[in-house]
């Protein structure tokens, strides 16, 4: 079983911001997989389904994202889920708007909820798809820029992003990480 972890805000008023992509993410894959999110466990909204024959679990915390380490490590513990079966989906600033990502293992670069989830795991071994929001304009502070929404433009390149995320999710489960890192760790979208 593998459980696929996008990080984001709960609430409508973060519904659409460039801070949210990862619970976006999510939505896009519970419905390309008829998979219903809707139960609250593990302080978290999660759904079970399958994506490439492989059972998964779809989770959106809802500790913001800050704390989204201890929805994670909840799931893990009561599931007996391995830090290799993981799967975490964010924002990442340092990449262009709909650029992926996809690393076996890293840092947290920086975002909060990355160092959330390595201090509850007490690692930082395992997967994630960084989803590139654009840099911060100068003199913006980060918070407001990452809170803000992405203009029309952006958006379309962002659905595009979506898109690609869940066949990056497919070609991982199915193919493996290193599959999907030689197809979708491509240049940014212009």
């Amino acid at each position: 079983m593998k459980l696929i972890v996008g990080l984001g805000n709960p609430g409508g008023e973060y519904a659409a911001t460039r801070h949210n992509i990862g619970f976006r993410a999510i939505d896009s894959l519970a419905r390309a997989y008829n998979i219903d999110i809707t139960k609250n466990k593990f302080k978290a909204l999660i759904g079970e389904g399958r994506i490439e024959d492989e059972k998964v679990i779809l989770m959106k915390p809802q500790t913001y994202m800050n704390l989204s380490g201890e929805a994670v490590r909840a799931c893990m513990d009561w599931k007996k889920i391995e830090r290799n079966d993981i799967i975490i989906i964010y924002d990442d600033v340092s990449l262009d708007i709909g650029q992926l990502r996809i690393r076996k293992t890293g840092s947290a670069g920086g975002h909060n909820g990355i160092k959330n989830i390595i201090a509850h795991l007490g690692s930082q071994e395992f997967a994630r798809i960084k989803v590139g929001v654009g840099e911060k304009p100068q003199g913006w502070d980060l918070a407001d820029y990452v809170l803000g929404r992405f203009n029309e433009e952006e958006m379309e390149k962002m659905q595009s992003s979506l898109k690609d995320i869940e066949k990056a999710i497919a070609v991982m489960l199915d193919k493996g990480i290193d599959q999907a890192m030689n197809r979708y760790n491509i240049k940014a979208r212009r």
